[in-house]
């Protein structure tokens, strides 16, 4: 999933107040985290994850999870990666996301 800069900049806005629901600790990316994480993509569309341990191979680790949520990055702050998922039902989503310059994909 692609985001513009625009909605990037507008899902960053929303996430400031968020607290970290999940935590990558020492046993690294596991099966059960990566369930975890979807599990909290499903129910709020916009998560923080903390990273505990293995900060130093943070943008492989996002980008791992990007790839295996079926996620977009919305960015990476400090030892803190933020995500976002929407609902596949548009009935069913909590975050519209703004339609502006869809030219600007990261």
């Amino acid at each position: 999933m692609e985001l513009t800069k625009s909605q990037r900049s507008y899902l960053r806005r929303l996430a400031n107040p968020l607290k970290a629901t999940v935590m990558l600790g020492r046993q690294g990316l596991t099966e059960q985290l990566l369930g975890k994480i979807s599990q909290e993509l499903e129910a709020h569309e916009l998560i923080k994850l903390r990273l505990l341990e293995h900060k130093e191979q943070k943008d492989q680790l996002a980008r791992t999870i990007v790839e295996e949520a079926g996620a977009a990055l919305v960015a990476i702050v400090g030892n803190v990666v933020t995500l976002y998922r929407p609902n596949p039902e548009l009935k069913e989503r909590m975050i519209p996301l703004p339609q502006g310059d869809e030219e600007e994909s990261l």
